[in-house]
């Protein structure tokens, strides 16, 4: 998946923004849900924060707080600290993360969990839990999704075809996921929880 992201960071805002290859996609109310989940963790009380997999940093800037992003992918990283100069990145595996038991307040992580199989999914929880106590998730929404899980293909503007695996969520499922967590949003598009 690291390479997937690397060869996807010059290209990556454009599925938020609806250009490149998406500018075409039907994708009713996305830019009105995606404004009201930016509003939603905005709204969060600031918090020291450790973005899991922040890519380009594209929801990093809305968080509030003392911001540490981490991703595997130096090109995400890099257009993500151009971005949000004030905020510390580290480039390192998501799933074994470099920091001291309680590093942190908050870990976020949007649009990563869902590409985890189960095995992946408990590391990255147990990480979590480790290094915060409060773990906020963005992730995909069943609204629009037409299966729970699939092998998806996608296929990047220089032509070059990769296969992910995700997964979609309602909040109840994240909620049922992470032992109990807070909706934050419910949308069509994109579900976010809070689990403390």
């Amino acid at each position: 998946m690291k390479e997937y992201y690397e060869a996807r960071a010059p290209e990556y805002d454009d599925w938020w923004l609806g250009a490149g290859l998406f500018t075409d996609r039907d994708r009713p109310g996305w830019e009105t849900e995606r404004d009201a989940l930016i509003e939603t963790l905005s709204a969060l009380a600031p918090a020291r924060t450790l973005d899991v997999a922040c890519g380009t940093g594209f929801l990093t800037q809305h968080l509030p707080g003392r911001i540490t992003g981490l991703d595997a992918s130096g090109t995400m990283l890099g257009i993500a600290a151009a971005r949000i100069p004030d905020a510390a990145f580290v480039e390192s595996d998501a799933l074994r993360l470099p920091f001291e038991d309680g590093s942190f307040e908050r870990v976020f992580s949007s649009n990563f969990y869902g590409h985890l199989e189960e095995v992946e999914r408990q590391r990255f929880l147990a990480e979590a839990r480790r290094l915060a106590s409060e773990l906020v998730l963005v992730d995909s929404s069943m609204g629009r999704a037409p299966v729970e899980v699939e092998w998806q293909p996608r296929v990047l503007n220089d032509g070059s075809e990769w296969e992910i695996y995700k997964r979609y969520f309602t909040p109840e499922r994240l909620s049922v996921e992470l032992d109990g967590a807070e909706t934050l949003f419910a949308g069509e598009w994109f579900v976010a929880v809070r689990a403390t």
